[in-house]
């Protein structure tokens, strides 16, 4: 029975990469032994895109397109990508050529050895700015300190996972899942591949510095969809603080009433108001958290909304 491998993308407005990503991913693929499908996700692009992916399908219909109905964002677009899927093993990566499609054979013959999931780890990273990647590792560090599983650094969005880890990842109807936290939370057996990243090929990036650290959305993603440290945290920063607030008010009694220290105390005052306070206001916005994530899933509104599709059943797996 011939091997079917899908390879899906999520991009917004590709206009000018797409013609050299499908040319570079035709040439690695037309080397595999088996089939191969090209599985698109438009994330509601507003340049040309649409129209150079019809154009490209004309030449190859290994080419399917799923188109959002808005804005959903890289996380739903990977999961719709590998909802309508239909190979044995699926690759989902960026579509900037960041990332080699000449890269695809290595991951399957991975696969061919027995793993169910191939991550790729980037030993370099050109065109990055140094701030934004000294934010990303400590990000990671604080993301691997809290959590109960090991997500390693440079192990982005570039990976094959085979189609029982699919079916695996597919059961968990998490509402803002953290993809690359969940594809190590399943488990099976998992391997690695070294590689350098280049930088873009053409085109403007997604993602700003400011974004990145504008309050780092993917790193709260990460920490409280993998761990409840922070609401312990909360507990026991409460109670270092109230133990705090009590010694200080028997160091004032002792000065009153042993000592016949009077001190009026107005900065000491305030500054223990506002410490209390700030505290107070940490704590609630950790539980504010945890409370928007409870009430963002039992909305239990989809994940995605899909335009149309193109070469696609319009019955995916569930």
């Amino acid at each position: 029975m011939t091997m079917l491998l899908s390879v899906v993308f999520s991009f917004k407005n590709e206009a000018e990469v797409l013609p050299e990503l499908t040319r570079r991913v035709e040439n690695a693929l037309a080397t595999i032994d088996g089939d191969y499908e090209i599985v698109f996700v438009n994330d509601a692009s507003t340049d040309a895109s649409l129209e150079q992916l019809l154009a490209l399908r004309e030449k190859n219909n290994k080419i399917k397109i799923i188109n959002m109905s808005r804005t959903f964002g890289v996380t739903p677009c990977i999961i719709a990508g590998l909802k309508h899927s239909k190979g044995d093993a699926v690759v989902y990566m960026d579509a900037d050529l960041q990332d080699p499609p000449e890269l695809l054979p290595v991951l399957l013959r991975k696969y061919k050895e027995g793993f169910d999931v191939v991550h790729t780890t980037r030993t370099k990273r050109k065109g990055e700015n140094p701030l934004k990647m000294w934010i990303t590792r400590q990000a990671y560090k604080v993301i691997n300190f809290f959590s109960e599983i090991n997500i390693p650094q440079n192990t982005g969005d570039f990976k094959l996972i085979s189609r029982r880890a699919v079916d695996k990842l597919l059961q968990l109807h998490e509402y803002d899942p953290f993809m690359r936290g969940l594809v190590r939370w399943i488990g099976l057996k998992q391997a690695f591949v070294l590689y350098e990243r280049d930088s873009r090929f053409a085109g403007q990036t997604k993602f700003s510095l400011l974004k990145s650290i504008n309050p780092a959305k993917e790193f709260i993603r990460g920490v409280t969809s993998f761990s409840e440290i922070p609401l312990y945290f909360s507990l026991f920063l409460g109670f270092f603080v109230s133990i705090c607030a009590f010694v200080y008010l028997l160091r004032i009694i002792i000065e009153r009433v042993f000592l016949k220290i009077h001190n009026p105390g107005w900065p000491a005052i305030m500054v223990t108001m506002l410490f209390l306070g700030g505290t107070v206001l940490f704590m609630i916005g950790v539980l504010g958290i945890y409370l928007g994530k409870i009430h963002s899933a039992i909305k239990q509104r989809p994940l995605y909304l899909i335009e149309s599709t193109v070469g696609l059943s319009e019955n995916p797996r569930s």
